[in-house]
């Protein structure tokens, strides 16, 4: 897992940072789902938080309980292929649908 994304990280310049299986992330239940497109971005990380927060859909809801917790070796059972963009550092974002892929670094997830 790591291999790929370092690799993921060199094609789009950015720097390589882990997030470990055991820690979470914020994911939202219609990940589970097949709405497009999938959407993630990583703020700092906190203790035993990765900073990722992942979504489907065009919108991101502001309601409370949108985002549960889930551990990082949960990710693939809930949408395989994701789990290559982790190691993306804070700051970064993806949006993924079927034929396409955006990855870009967002100074505004840096300062919250």
């Amino acid at each position: 897992m790591a291999e790929t994304q370092q690799a993921l990280c060199s094609r789009f310049g950015a720097q390589f940072c882990v997030s470990p299986v055991t820690h979470t992330l914020g994911i939202a239940r219609n990940v589970r789902s097949t709405l497009i497109p999938v959407n993630g971005l990583r703020h700092p990380p906190t203790n035993n938080v990765t900073g990722w927060y992942i979504w489907a859909g065009e919108h991101l809801s502001e309601a409370d309980d949108f985002f549960v917790p889930l551990h990082v070796w949960h990710l693939d059972e809930w949408r395989p292929g994701l789990t290559k963009y982790l190691g993306l550092a804070p700051g970064w974002r993806f949006l993924i649908a079927p034929g396409h892929e955006d990855v870009w670094f967002d100074e505004k997830l840096m300062h919250i």
